[in-house]
């Protein structure tokens, strides 16, 4: 029994269909109304009658694993084919068709392909890619498909917009790729020849030059000689040429590959443009373009002519590295330069306007050099050599008094300070008990000039420089002057060490001085300082001495006398009590609020890696020098010899003699504090005994006693 024709009881299509779309076949371009759905499925995407739709995917299986799409499947993978075509040559006599060989490539993941040819040397074609890489159709009627990886085998034709190919080959990925997918692959085919690349084969293979390509190993040449350029000095002369004229130019050869380059030197003002090269670096031929016979360097000398593509160009002079190269290689010594030029003119002298009186003398000088004045420039690598630098202070101090009538004036002390970095002076007065005058800063730190100069002048000042400062020396500061009476050890020892700086500290000039005078006059000295020496001790007092030395009449200044004393001197250092010592640095230290001992000693302690308590001298200066210790060089550098022990310094006892908070000592008086200060720095009051017996050896050749029977009677 039949069920009724009703809704729900009939067999129908559309049971379980869901999708009832229509597809949209109108639509506007360019503002007109089109039919663009010819080729779209019905309702619910279902085919129309007697449609069939082309699909836009691969028909190959997709790939194993989980079901990813086929351009992640198969990224990156390609079927390559080696093909032919047959092209018609037409109109022509020695070939009438050509066969060009190619590849075919098919892309896995799109269905895409590429046709490439490969180049080959003097073809006279446009090789390379033949067709991009897109979805190619089939030929009509089928022009509605496209190629896909079934359409392909080997030894069958193929047809890519009307040209043939005949695949003849596949490689051995493609070959796997399409068995695996059940394609029966034909035998590979053989490519015919073509009759006009075996033509030209021939020809080239029976072809002899003349001239065959000698290879040339040029590396070893590039190893030696590499950076090594040969400088000559050059000029062209262009007179000959209307608005022509000399051109002077730089010509550099190239050791490592025999290359020339030339520059032109265009002077200042000439109305030349400015061009990089004058020739770019490359061999440079002697006759022409043709000419196989290039310069080198044996070509190249000074005086020679270089043909520079038709330019005759002399070369003139050479720079040293060219001379020692020709000279060792080709034994050449004349290097004369070539004179072209004329002698330049004096230049007219340029007078400086005398100074005008406000600020420096260079700061006026710099206003009369440019129209935007500039700060004067200091002596840079004389301040970095001269500048105080650990213990060196690179100063020189001289005691001094002023040489006046006033009595008050001439007992007053001063101390002269010159630094030697920048050539200024410093004077302070030291303070005195119940003189009535404060002391102090007397004058500041400056460059002081000489006196007798004219103030508004064009030439430049003359100063102060330590040259000028030797004891007994008067000099002039300011309108006030002052006599240099002594020096402290720090300078007598700089002043000795640069004797070629310091004329007057110069043994060597002291000497010969002293050898120019008589041999009479040289008896008499003998015999003084014998009868000055009652028990033939060898010694004499430093007065004596001085007082014999300044009346010999043989031109020697005071501070000569004193070098002289301190080369034959027995110097005697008094001793100054520890105690006092400590003393006087407690009471520096309470002066500058230095109470950071604890600090000073964890890093003596942390620098004592053993922990034995004691560290070298030179060390623990360093840290003193660093942390800083605010205690005057002398001072500071007596107290580490005191508590050296060897080579090495006790800093426990140390920190504790100086920490005036839990060991204070007993305070000082000031004539204290100059005595300890004063310990370290005199020069000429620590000289006690002079050996004369030695002077007389060294400069006269005499014994003391030698040719004088008096005196030898006498002793």
């Amino acid at each position: 029994m039949a069920l009724p024709f009703l809704p729900g009881s009939s067999d129908s299509a559309q049971l379980g269909k869901e999708r009832f779309h229509k597809s949209q076949i109108l639509s506007i371009s360019n503002g007109f109304a089109m039919l663009v759905g010819l080729e779209k499925p019905g309702i619910g995407g279902e085919p129309l009658v007697g449609q069939k739709i082309t699909s836009k995917y691969s028909v190959y299986p997709k790939g194993e694993g989980r079901d990813r799409p086929s351009w992640v499947a198969f990224d990156k993978q390609v079927l390559c084919f080696e093909a032919y075509f047959r092209e018609t040559v037409p109109n022509a006599k020695v070939e009438t068709y050509r066969i060009r060989k190619c590849k075919i490539y098919f892309f896995l993941e799109d269905d895409t392909i590429q046709v490439v040819e490969p180049k080959s040397k003097n073809s006279g074609l446009p090789q390379g890619t033949l067709i991009h890489r897109h979805r190619i159709p089939l030929p009509p009627p089928n022009n509605d498909q496209f190629y896909n990886v079934f359409h392909f085998n080997i030894n069958q034709d193929m047809v890519l917009y009307s040209r043939t190919f005949t695949v003849t080959n596949c490689d051995c990925f493609t070959k796997n790729f399409l068995i695996k997918l059940g394609v029966y692959l034909n035998e590979p085919a053989m490519v015919p020849d073509d009759p006009y690349s075996i033509r030209r084969q021939q020809i080239e293979e029976s072809m002899n030059p003349f001239r065959p390509y000698e290879r040339r190993n040029t590396l070893k040449q590039f190893l030696d000689f590499d950076g090594k350029v040969l400088r000559f000095h050059c000029l062209w002369d262009d007179t000959k040429n209307i608005f022509g004229d000399q051109r002077e130019l730089i010509l550099h050869y190239y050791l490592a590959d025999d290359t020339i380059e030339v520059f032109e030197v265009i002077p200042p003002n000439s109305g030349r443009e400015h061009v990089s090269k004058f020739l770019s670096r490359s061999k440079l031929p002697k006759t022409g373009a043709a000419c196989e016979d290039y310069y080198r360097d044996s070509d190249l000398t000074v005086g020679g002519e270089v043909n520079i593509w038709g330019r005759k160009v002399i070369i003139t002079d050479c720079d040293e590295f060219t001379k020692k190269y020709y000279s060792s290689k080709y034994g050449i010594e004349d290097f004369t330069p070539v004179q072209y030029k004329v002698p330049p003119a004096p230049k007219p002298p340029q007078p400086v306007p005398p100074y005008n009186g406000f600020g420096s003398e260079e700061d006026s000088l710099s206003s009369c050099q440019s129209l935007l004045p500039k700060r004067p420039q200091k002596d840079l690598r004389k301040f970095m050599e001269k500048d105080r630098y650990g213990l060196n202070s690179n100063m020189l101090n001289f005691h001094a008094k002023m040489m006046t009538t006033d009595p008050v004036d001439r007992e007053r002390a001063f101390s002269i300070s010159f630094y030697l970095s920048d050539d200024s002076m410093r004077v302070f007065e030291r303070p005195q008990k119940n003189s009535g005058l404060l002391g102090g800063k007397f004058l500041k730190r400056q460059r002081i000039r000489k006196p007798g100069q004219e103030l508004f002048k064009s030439e430049p000042f003359e100063y102060f420089t330590a040259q000028d400062l030797y004891v007994g020396a008067i000099v002039c500061l300011n309108g006030v002057n002052f006599q240099l009476l002594d020096a402290d050890n720090y300078t007598l020892n700089y002043m000795e060490q640069h004797a070629e700086e310091f004329p007057r500290a110069n043994t060597a000039n002291i000497f010969s001085k002293l050898r120019s005078i008589p041999e009479g006059k040289q008896s008499e000295i003998r015999k003084f300082l014998s009868l000055s020496d009652p028990s033939n001790t060898g010694f004499i007092p430093y007065e004596s001495f001085r007082g014999l030395m300044m009346g010999l009449d043989c031109g020697l200044t005071e501070h000569e006398v004193l070098v002289l004393a301190r080369c034959f001197s027995q110097r005697q250092q008094p001793e100054v009590d520890v105690g006092l010592m400590l003393a006087v640095a407690q009471d520096f230290l309470r002066r500058k609020h230095f109470v950071n001992f604890p600090h000073l000693a964890n890093i003596f302690m942390y620098n004592d890696r053993q922990k034995v308590g004691c560290l070298p001298t030179k060390e623990v200066r360093t840290i003193c020098k660093a942390f800083p210790l605010p205690l005057p060089d002398s001072l500071q550098e007596g107290l580490l010899n005191r508590f050296a022990d060897g080579d090495g310094i006790d800093y426990h006892a140390f920190v504790a003699g100086i920490n005036w908070l839990e060991h204070p000592a007993p305070p000082v008086m000031p004539d204290d504090i100059l005595k300890v200060s004063t310990r370290f720095d005199d020069g000429c009051s620590a000289l006690k005994n002079i050996n004369y017996s030695n002077l007389l050896k060294d400069i006269f050749n005499l014994s003391p006693n030698a040719g004088d029977p008096e005196t030898a009677a006498s002793m």
